[in-house]
């Protein structure tokens, strides 16, 4: 480890912690006294780690950084949603939404810089592919809105950019992190982890978490989610229903989320929800029905209101647990599936703005 090679701690869990500090000559509990003092209390200046010998502070002075993204913009949405614009170190660039609701806190966050799965309906999906985030990248969204908002979200959505299941250790390790009672103690039930289906990496995380899963399905056939998710052509219905089984496997308290968003015309008719229920048969199963939220240069038009309610009375006689997803921050391009879109672009001539009125101000 050189000093041209820092490590930087939030890429490290209680485990990977403790074994640092004992490589550094240390006690495994410095380590964790590391951590609860980056995560617990927002500290990022070793002198200000008092429990920790003066001679260790110094030595992590030299060997190690705790660095987390950096805000460079932040838009508030009318309806109390707020998105946040992060540079990453090497000037890559995620967005992190954070969801008030009456009894709870969400944080939306990124796993990835874009995403590779081409989703037709995903203004995100359109931007391309840029590269993984590490695990610190990833916990370092948890941080910064803890800092935020003066207190830890009660519930973490991995349903940014990006695809989470495609970025799968350094998703499962920030996930840990969350939960840790050394950190922000945040329950399985509380955070979710939301995929396209990624079926071999839906089979690894069972052996090493259970977090809650949300799968985006948005079609009832193969031949209409080839067309909207391309994933499924890969791994298509008849290999990850029987995943998302597996995946529950045992809890009877469990049930699958199903994201479905609902296009005028394309996957919302009677017909589609009677596919539907056949398809989950036998699944302990939840249906979002999220009304779409457009984007430029898309062709896709959002369901009429009274055609997604008639969707979702026909899947609730079934006895189909289905609710429909109220639209939150579509004013800033927050909403599901817009991410990065027109407010990248956006924010930037703004952020420019207040730089260049700054400079004049003095």
């Amino acid at each position: 480890m050189s000093a041209l090679q820092k490590i930087n701690l939030f890429d490290l869990d209680r485990k990977a912690m403790e074994a640092l500090f004992v490589e550094l000559g240390s006690k495994a509990f410095h380590g964790r006294n590391v951590l609860k003092w980056i995560h617990k209390h927002g500290v990022t200046d070793f002198d200000a780690m008092t429990d920790l010998p003066k001679k260790l502070r110094t030595e992590l002075e030299v060997k190690a950084e705790i660095r987390p993204p950096e805000i460079v913009f932040e838009q508030p949405a009318l309806d109390g949603t707020i998105k946040w614009m992060l540079e990453l170190a090497d000037g890559q660039r995620i967005e992190t939404v954070y969801i008030p609701e009456e009894n709870r806190s969400t944080i939306c966050v990124s796993s990835q810089v874009g995403c590779a799965l081409d989703c037709s309906f995903c203004s995100t999906a359109q931007q391309g592919f840029n590269r993984n985030l590490t695990s610190g990248e990833i916990i370092g969204q948890v941080w910064l809105a803890t800092r935020e908002l003066g207190r830890p979200p009660t519930n973490v959505v991995m349903m940014g950019m990006g695809e989470p299941l495609a970025n799968f250790q350094p998703v499962v390790t920030a996930m840990d992190v969350m939960q840790d009672d050394l950190t922000y103690m945040i329950s399985k039930a509380r955070v979710t982890l939301s995929t396209s289906g990624v079926v071999p990496n839906l089979y690894r995380l069972r052996e090493v978490s259970d977090v809650s899963l949300a799968v985006s399905l948005h079609a009832p056939t193969n031949e209409l989610r080839d067309k909207l998710v391309p994933i499924n052509r890969k791994y298509p219905l008849e290999q990850l229903i029987p995943a998302c089984r597996e995946y529950i496997k045992g809890d009877k308290r469990r049930k699958i989320t199903w994201e479905y968003v609902m296009l005028d015309g394309v996957n919302d008719s009677i017909g589609h929800a009677k596919a539907l229920i056949r398809l989950l048969e036998g699944t302990p199963s939840k249906l979002n029905l999220i009304p779409f939220n457009p984007f430029p240069g898309t062709d896709y038009k959002t369901s009429p209101p009274e055609q997604v309610e008639a969707f979702r009375q026909k899947l609730r006689k079934a006895g189909i647990m289905a609710i429909t997803r109220k639209t939150r921050g579509d004013d800033i391009d927050a909403a599901c599936g817009q991410l990065v879109g027109r407010v990248r672009d956006r924010s930037r001539r703004q952020l420019r703005r207040v730089q260049s009125d700054r400079l004049a101000n003095g």
